[in-house]
C-alpha cells in the first residue's frame, strides 16, 4: 500500500494495513513462466541490483535469488518477496525445485517487442547462475519453462536496516525482510523529538523522509510487510550511526 500523504501518521497507516485481509502468499496454485540465468558461476553480475541491497553475499541473500520481469517487478514492490520455481515441460529439467529471493530487474527492450522475455506482459525470472543448473541438467539449455508460486521468506535473524546516502541525501535500506519479504511502508522516529515520520520508497527498497533531521538521534522503526503485518523496530539504530552502518533489529516477521 503506498502512503496517500505525507500527513498520514505513521501509526495511521501502521492501523489501516493491519486491519486489511492479508494478501495470499502462497496459495498452493503454480502459475506459468520462463527462466534463465545471468552472470557466471560466481554471481558477480546479480549484486548491487535495482532493489538496492548491494552485497548480497554480505546481506543473507547469497545466491538463491533472481531478476524479475517487468510485469513481476512491480515497478520495486516486489523486491524482497520469495519465490518457488520448479523446471517444467523440458527434457532437461532436474526435479527439484528452488526458492529464490527477489533482488533485482529484468528490464525491457522495447525496440526488440518479440525477442526479450523481460518485456510486459510475459513473467521470466532471470536466476544465478548456481541456482539455474540447480533446475536443469545443462546451462546450455538456455530458456526453460517454469512453474512458480509465492511462498513465505525464512530468514535468519531480525530485519536489518542499513543508513545510505551522503553528505546531501539519507536514505534508509531495509533487507532480511522474513514472511511476505516485502516492504510496503516504513516510519521512522527519532528518540530525540519521538515523532514518527512516514517515509516514502525512493527505488527498490530503499526510503526517503526527513532522517537528515535526525542526525544525532537513535532512530526507531515501524515495517509494513505487503501482507498488512506490522513490527516495531525500537530503538533499532543508535544516536552515534553513520551512513554506510547497517543494524540488526530484535523484530521480524
Amino acid at each position: 500500500m503506498e502512503m496517500r500523504s505525507r500527513a498520514i501518521s505513521a501509526v495511521a497507516v501502521v492501523l489501516v494495513l493491519a486491519l486489511s485481509p492479508p494478501a495470499a502468499v502462497a496459495d498452493g496454485g503454480w502459475m506459468e513462466a520462463h527462466a534463465t540465468f545471468y552472470g557466471d558461476e560466481s554471481g558477480a553480475e546479480t549484486m548491487q541490483g535495482a532493489c538496492g541491497y548491494g552485497d548480497l553475499f554480505q546481506q543473507g541473500y547469497g545466491l538463491d535469488t533472481t531478476a524479475l520481469s517487468v510485469a513481476l517487478f512491480s515497478d520495486g514492490w516486489a523486491c524482497g518477496g520469495c519465490y518457488e520455481i520448479q523446471c517444467h515441460g523440458s527434457p532437461d529439467c532436474k526435479p527439484d525445485p528452488v526458492t529464490v529471493t527477489a533482488t533485482n530487474l529484468c528490464p525491457a527492450n522495447y525496440s526488440k517487442p518479440n525477442e526479450n522475455w523481460c518485456n510486459p506482459p510475459l513473467k521470466h525470472f532471470d536466476l544465478s547462475k548456481p541456482v539455474f543448473l540447480r533446475l536443469v541438467t545443462d546451462f546450455r539449455v538456455g530458456i526453460i519453462p517454469v512453474q512458480y508460486r509465492r511462498v513465505p521468506c525464512a530468514k535468519k535473524g531480525g530485519i536489518r536496516i542499513e543508513i545510505t546516502g551522503n553528505q546531501f541525501w539519507i536514505g534508509v535500506l531495509v533487507f532480511n525482510v522474513a514472511g511476505s519479504g516485502e516492504v510496503k511502508a516504513l516510519a521512522v522516529k527519532g528518540s530525540g523529538d519521538g515523532q514518527w515520520r512516514d517515509m516514502k520508497r525512493n527505488w527498490g527498497q530503499i526510503w526517503d523522509g526527513d532522517v537528515h533531521k535526525l542526525v544525532g538521534q537513535g532512530l526507531s522503526f515501524s515495517v509494513v510487510a505487503s501482507d498488512g503485518r506490522s513490527v516495531l523496530l525500537d530503538s533499532v539504530v543508535p544516536a552515534t550511526w553513520a551512513i554506510g552502518q547497517s543494524f540488526e533489529g530484535n523484530g521480524q516477521f
